[in-house]
């Protein structure tokens, strides 16, 4: 499996908005809101817009977006 290493947080949530839909809802600090609607699911995830996310925490994030690992290293 490709490493999660390297991204930051305004990598991150560009590549969630532009390819799997999600849109931003709010800003408290450094950490940025999005979320989406899938399935009649809405699914919300906070992205801390660091200058690079540890490898946990992004594996975290797109968990909990519903974003396998794979299809989001192909968007970069």
């Amino acid at each position: 499996m490709p490493k999660l290493a390297g991204f930051s947080g305004e990598e991150v949530i560009s590549i969630m908005q532009k390819h799997f839909g999600f849109v931003f809802v709010s800003q408290k600090g450094s950490h940025i809101k999005l979320r989406k609607v899938a399935n009649g699911e809405t699914i919300t995830v906070i992205i801390p817009n660091h200058r690079e996310l540890a490898t946990g925490t992004l594996r975290n994030i797109l968990h909990q977006a519903q974003v396998e690992s794979n299809h989001f290293l192909e968007k970069r």
